[in-house]
């Protein structure tokens, strides 16, 4: 036998087997190559190593890219999996309930509760005084820091929309008054007044006897059938059906850090309901279309029939991006009932939803330590604007959108309400709610935004205009719109020295820069007559306003004109008077916006601008009424909130 057949004493079966078939035995692999030119027959190339792992790395990178792009940066394609939680991890569980990330996050405490006050208010009718029973809204609540569908059909904001929505009106003689004198009455009272003979004495009704034999009778403590009309008796049963739905208090909002590009990110909601409430309006607050919320309900009926939460039941609602519409919808909801004698919380029920669009039921969410108040996670990513941050709160909180317009206007002339909204922003309102044929009356509204509040009360003078006023009886409309075009723009320069973009050198802006789509409408930014309208050198197509108090606004690189505007017109603030394009002396689609103030160039997003209207000084004392009367409804409701929590 050859060299390759030779059998070694010792070897085994498959030692020798594989002889026979022609493998021998060489010596181990080496990494010795970088040592020659060549490497050996049984030597392995580093380069050639590490070319082959970094390929298959680059291999592996490319692939995941293109399916990343594929679906859209859709990075989970299992809601009803995720919802459900099957089979959640210890380690990713504990995470989620002490809401652990990379970076320590800050925790904001805040609130959402609306108060219904029922008083007895004195009106002026006709020639006599009326009492009659009136009833007062009062919303305290941090602005939503998510969009849900509760504003899915809100417009987009367009300032030309709520230019009118703080006008003066001619109020009619029956608008709620604020004068309120007691709790509500059975019935209404009419007070009349006259002036009586000096020598004309009553007579007497009753004898001092008689008075003190009824004070001496008293009322006997067994009487069983008295109660008093405005205070449930001790011990009385509680109709849990017959209550309207509680806000939750005292929210508590912790920030939530994302990943930069990755959109709207799914954020956690824990609701404590302070009152009995009705599950499904309860849903309806939280995110739940009125089909999501009948599903919710007919699942959550093949366990427990859960059709009323009582005081201290909480909710666990998990919240993410909605493929049809911009707002977050509900991923999945669990609820809990509170224990009082142990002070614990208790898994009632969990439904999620599937990715066919329907609500199952589904196992209860890892175990998390609830805090004493409502909280919700927030994601940067999900924070709406300023407007949509209203909206949201408002619809919540019950309030009707002529309200909610109303509200945003007031502020509108001086916030840029396209920016985004800051957690702990907040909103404090007083309605008279609805009756009879009466619509529901703003009375005073406080905006805090990014520290700054902004406070407004209704009023009316002797003429019978009603209209917001500040304390210092300031009206809440601008005389100016700071940013004259629809949508507000995009600021892209602003007034001062800056790179000029033809050669590069220094110059000095005496404008302010918007950027929008050719064709937006630009809007006059207050009543005025125009001087000029025309093609003007480098401005291109260029228009020229004149205002009272020597004011003048000007705006150019128009790509058109409105149609018919001439020297010598007037115009009203937020009649169109041209569109946005970029002629003349321009570099893209802008309106070039300038102010002028007795012919000194101004800054119209940084300059004070007068308010439309100032109270006359002989109205000073009783606005300072209106607002101590105001106030006086607000600390009621406040009392009632220390006399029940």
């Amino acid at each position: 036998m050859g060299e390759r057949g030779a059998l070694r004493l010792g070897q085994r079966p498959s030692h020798r087997y594989m002889h026979l078939q022609g493998f021998v035995d060489e010596p181990a692999l080496t990494v010795l190559s970088a040592e020659g030119a060549e490497p050996g027959g049984r030597e392995v190339s580093m380069g050639w190593l590490a070319g082959t792992v970094l390929t298959g790395l680059t291999s592996v990178l490319l692939m995941g890219a293109a399916l990343y792009v594929s679906f859209a940066g859709v990075d989970s394609f299992s809601t009803a999996y995720k919802a459900l939680d099957l089979a959640p991890s210890e380690t990713m569980s504990a995470a989620v309930a002490e809401g652990k990330t990379d970076r320590m996050r800050p925790i904001l405490t805040t609130k959402s509760t609306r108060d219904e006050i029922e008083a007895s208010v004195m009106e002026a009718a006709g020639g006599s005084n009326v009492i009659r029973n009136a009833t007062f809204v009062r919303v305290n609540a941090t602005l939503a820091t998510s969009e849900t569908v509760l504003t899915d059909d809100v417009a987009a904001y367009r300032p030309q929309d709520y230019i009118d929505a703080v006008e003066d009106e001619i109020a009619s003689t029956s608008l709620v008054s604020l004068d309120v004198i007691g709790e509500p009455v059975d019935a209404e009272v009419a007070v009349t007044t006259s002036i009586l003979p000096l020598e004309f004495v009553p007579g007497r009704y009753i004898d001092d006897a008689a008075a003190a034999s009824f004070a001496a009778i008293g009322i006997s403590e067994g009487a069983q059938d008295y109660a008093m009309a405005y205070a449930a008796m001790p011990g009385a049963s509680y109709n849990v059906a017959s209550q309207s739905m509680g806000v939750a208090e005292n929210v508590t909002v912790v920030p939530k850090n994302t990943v930069v590009g990755d959109g709207l990110r799914v954020t956690e909601r824990i609701v404590k309901l302070e009152e009995t409430a009705y599950l499904a309006d309860a849903l309806l607050k939280h995110g739940f279309t009125t089909a999501a919320a009948e599903l919710v309900m007919a699942t959550v009926r093949n366990v427990v029939p859960v059709t009323t939460l009582a005081a201290r039941s909480r909710l666990r609602i998990l919240l993410g991006p909605s493929r049809s519409g911009p707002g977050l919808i509900p991923y999945r909801l669990s609820i809990y009932s509170h224990d009082d004698a142990t002070n614990s919380d208790a898994h009632v029920a969990t439904v999620a939803l599937t990715d066919a669009g329907q609500y199952v039921l589904g196992l209860a969410p890892s175990e998390m330590a609830f805090a004493e108040d409502s909280t919700e996670r927030i994601s940067v990513a999900n924070l709406p604007t300023i407007y949509k941050a209203i909206w949201e709160t408002g619809r919540r909180n019950e309030l009707d959108d002529t309200t909610i317009s109303r509200v945003i206007a007031l502020v509108a002339y001086d916030v840029d309400l396209t920016r985004k909204v800051q957690p702990g922003d907040s909103i404090e309102l007083l309605q008279a709610a609805a009756a009879d044929a009466l619509p529901a009356q703003l009375l005073y509204v406080s905006l805090t935004l990014g520290g700054s509040e902004r406070s407004f009360y209704r009023f009316r003078t002797d003429d019978g205009a009603v209209a917001y006023f500040d304390e210092s009886g300031e009206s809440g409309k601008r005389f100016l719109l700071r940013r004259p075009l629809d949508g507000g723009g995009r600021l892209t320069s602003a007034m001062g020295s800056r790179v000029d973009p033809f050669n590069g050198g220094n110059a000095n802006h005496e404008g302010t820069d918007f950027a929008a789509p050719r064709g937006t409408p630009i809007f006059a930014a207050a009543d005025g007559t125009v001087e000029m309208a025309q093609w003007y050198s480098g401005y291109g197509r260029y228009v020229r306003l004149s205002h009272a108090n020597g004011y003048q606004t000007a705006y150019a690189h128009m790509n058109q004109i409105a149609d018919g505007l001439a020297p010598g017109d007037t115009v009203r603030q937020g009649q169109v008077i041209g569109y946005v394009g970029s002629t003349g002396r321009s570099t893209g689609n802008h309106l070039h916006f300038e102010l002028e103030i007795n012919g000194r160039i101004a800054d119209p997003l940084e300059v004070k601008l007068p308010r439309a209207r100032t109270l006359p000084p002989q109205y000073e004392r009783d606005l300072q009424q209106t607002i101590e009367q105001v106030r006086s409804i607000m600390e009621t409701a406040d009392g009632e909130s220390d006399a029940t929590a």
